[in-house]
């Protein structure tokens, strides 16, 4: 087991150790007041109970804190890059302007978790629980996290573009501004999450749930969104233009000036013409057939009607006019010879 001495060598600084932390480390058990400083790159700390520990301005770049107790503990300006700690309970910590970047976060604990300035870029947080916390503006891009449940979150602004959410939850988040572009969403949960202003272009979403969203004014372009749905959810203002919603369920969906521009809603399901009649399309919009589309540019309305294909009619060049038949010269006027008789 690694000794206190070698601990403390390692660490370069140790800001505050209470008395009890002068037992060998081998215990385990580490006092609630201990706080870190320095550096302790690569450093072995699994299972350890570091609860309400203080991380300030600390670097554990690759260290291993393996289902460690790290409740409560509070992480300031501190890098734990690439580090191991996954299935360590951080639950009620505390982190500001943190670096969690490539850290392996599989199956840990971070409810209620209040996180600013925070950074998980390129990390795995595979099942990872992060409900109930705060992390606005957080940094997620390229993020492992599939399955992670993320229920009534604040992440407003958050960042998640080119992140792996397949089958996570994020039911009842508050995710206004976020950007989840290019994101892996098949199969993700937003019920009920608030998300307006957020992006989803070019997302895959296919299969997501989106029933009773808030997605007033969000970007979905170019997203795959097949078979996902969009019951009761807010989507006034929001654009859909040239993305794909091949069996997605619009059923009481508000499709207030909703730009549907280019968008293929042939298959979709739920859609009726009360909703169409309040999007705003073109002539490249596929509308179910029978229904009509309306255009909403430079304030003219337009009807766009799709239709049964009808056999088309071939144009036959008319015929020449017939030339007025010459008028009949008009026969002289006879003449009479009166023969004279004799006059008796």
């Amino acid at each position: 087991m690694v000794s206190l001495t070698r601990l403390a060598l390692g660490l370069a600084a140790v800001v505050a150790l209470a008395p009890s932390a002068a037992l060998a480390f081998g215990d385990k058990e580490v006092s609630r007041s201990t706080k870190f400083g320095g550096s302790c790159q690569k450093c072995e700390l699994s299972g350890r109970k570091l609860s309400n520990a203080q991380f300030l301005g600390a670097n554990f770049q690759e260290a291993a804190l393996v289902g460690t107790d790290l409740r409560g503990a509070r992480f300031q300006g501190s890098n734990f890059s690439r580090a191991d700690l996954s299935r360590a309970d951080l639950s009620d910590a505390n982190m500001v302007g943190a670096n969690f970047s490539g850290a392996n976060l599989s199956h840990a604990r971070l409810r209620s978790v209040e996180m600013q300035g925070i950074v998980f870029a390129g990390a795995n947080l595979t099942r990872a629980d992060l409900s109930d916390g705060e992390a606005a503006g957080g940094n997620f891009s390229r993020a492992e996290m599939p399955s992670a449940t993320l229920r009534s979150m604040e992440m407003q602004g958050g960042m998640f573009q080119d992140a792996n959410l397949v089958k996570a939850d994020l039911s009842d988040s508050e995710a206004q501004a976020a950007n989840f572009s290019r994101a892996r969403l098949t199969g993700a949960r937003f019920r009920s999450a608030e998300l307006q202003h957020a992006s989803f272009a070019r997302a895959q979403a296919s299969g997501a749930d989106f029933q009773d969203s808030e997605l007033t004014a969000a970007n979905l372009s170019g997203g795959h969104f097949d078979k996902a749905s969009f019951r009761s959810a807010e989507l006034n203002y929001a654009n859909l233009s040239g993305g794909s919603f091949v069996g997605a369920d619009f059923r009481d969906a508000d499709l207030r000036r909703a730009s549907i521009e280019g968008v293929d809603l042939s298959h979709a399901r739920g859609l009726t013409q009360d909703q169409l009649d309040e999007a705003c399309g073109d002539s490249r919009t596929r509308a179910p057939v029978g229904m009509v589309v309306r255009a909403c540019s430079h304030g003219v309305r337009l009807i766009m009607r799709r239709e049964r294909a009808v056999p088309a009619i071939k144009a036959v060049p008319a015929m020449p006019a017939v030339p007025p038949v010459p008028a009949v010269p008009a026969l002289p006027a006879p003449r009479y010879l009166v023969a004279a008789g004799d006059n008796d």
